[in-house]
């Protein structure tokens, strides 16, 4: 009976004990948890005011300003392709050699009947000097005379046109290969060796990476506030993260009859941050009109539907201050504030769906030997 009972005692001062260190374990993480939150000086933005570029949206592509699409002058069949996409060409490189055996029997012709020509025409030119000299002493009749210039006429005739076949049939030689016409980039080999280029057929193309240009499109509508030397601001599918610049070069004077858009080229600011591929989908913003407004990167945005909101910090809190947004603007990536914030808020930078409004916030120290922008 007394070792029931001293069982009993012991298990129930265990059970105690153990209430006792959960109740302790549960207040050590309630304090825990309202341990301020540490922010870095890098995590802070200040909101403020900056020039603000408005106008026309252009969406198109990047191309370059120097093409040129090859393409077979005479019918045969393809010998050699000479270069592959992407191969740097000079200019006056043969690129495609087309089967030249036929046009080379019809020079060597040519060449031949021309020679031949040449011969009667001097032939004829003797006789007809003859004849003159017989007729001026009176010993050749006027009639003979006639003759031989005509003759001497017809043949200068003959070789006149035999040599128009030489020229032609060398010409008809020198298209059975295709050249670079410029010094550039092979973009696009269209045959292979084998294939039977018919006149017309598409061969090669070269480009010139160095004349890129943004051609672009903008709609009819806004067309009126569009002017040559406008600058323009756009972004290049494959280049995320940078801005490009150019001014507006030529407007087409006529809009799609389709699409009722306006073709735009626009040139690069600095060709040699230009993109060197061809193709690529851009749009971007024509700045026709500035002001000045306030302004917030979007890393500081935090959308939930159609709010907008952001953390700013104040009085060591964090604040859940909703806003109203305006458009980004194409130079800077920021967006316009239109309300909710004053110049020289402060903010988080990179916000975490973690935060919590009115929660305590701490700056964190930066020992000496540390260096913060790393």
């Amino acid at each position: 009976m007394f070792r029931h009972t001293l069982l009993i005692v012991t298990i129930a001062a265990t059970v105690v004990a153990c209430s006792k260190n959960s109740v302790e374990s549960g207040k050590g993480a309630g304090s825990a948890s309202e341990r301020p939150l540490l922010i870095a000086s890098e995590d802070i933005i200040t909101a403020g005011t900056s020039m603000l570029a408005s106008g026309p949206s252009i969406t198109g592509s990047v191309q370059p300003e120097r093409r040129a699409d090859l393409r077979a002058e005479v019918s045969a069949v393809v010998l050699q392709v000479l270069k592959e996409n992407g191969d740097a060409v000079q200019r006056g490189d043969v690129l495609v050699r087309l089967d030249d055996t036929a046009i080379r029997d019809s020079l060597t012709s040519a060449e031949a009947s021309a020679r031949a020509a040449a011969q009667a025409y001097e032939q004829a030119e003797r006789q007809f000097e003859r004849m003159t000299t017989l007729r001026t002493s009176g010993m050749a009749s006027a009639q003979a005379l006639e003759d031989a210039e005509i003759r001497r006429n017809n043949t200068q005739s003959d070789l006149a046109a035999a040599k128009a076949r030489v020229v032609q049939a060398r010409q008809q030689l020198q298209r059975t290969e295709a050249r670079a016409p410029f010094d550039g980039i092979v973009s696009d080999r269209k045959v292979s060796a084998g294939d039977t280029a018919q006149i017309g057929k598409e061969l090669v193309k070269v480009i010139d990476p160095r004349s890129m240009r943004f051609e672009g499109l903008v709609s009819a509508d806004n067309i009126g506030e569009v002017k040559v030397g406008q600058p323009v601001v756009f972004r290049v599918n494959g280049y995320p993260e940078q801005d490009f610049t150019g001014k507006i070069r030529r407007l087409n004077p006529a809009a799609n009859a389709t699409t009722r858009q306006v073709e735009v080229l626009v040139d690069f600011t600095d060709p040699r941050k230009q993109p060197q591929l061809a193709g690529l989908y851009a749009e971007g913003r024509i700045e026709t009109h500035s002001t000045t407004g306030l302004t917030l990167a979007a890393t500081a945005l935090v959308r939930d539907g159609d709010k907008t909101f952001a953390w700013r910090l104040k009085d060591k809190t964090l604040q859940k201050v909703n806003l109203a947004i305006g458009e980004r603007d194409a130079r800077s990536g920021e967006f316009k504030v239109k309300s909710g914030l004053t110049e020289g808020d402060k903010l988080l930078r990179h916000p975490s769906a973690t935060l919590k409004d009115g929660q305590k916030i701490e700056m964190a120290e930066v020992s000496a030997g540390s260096n913060p922008g790393k």
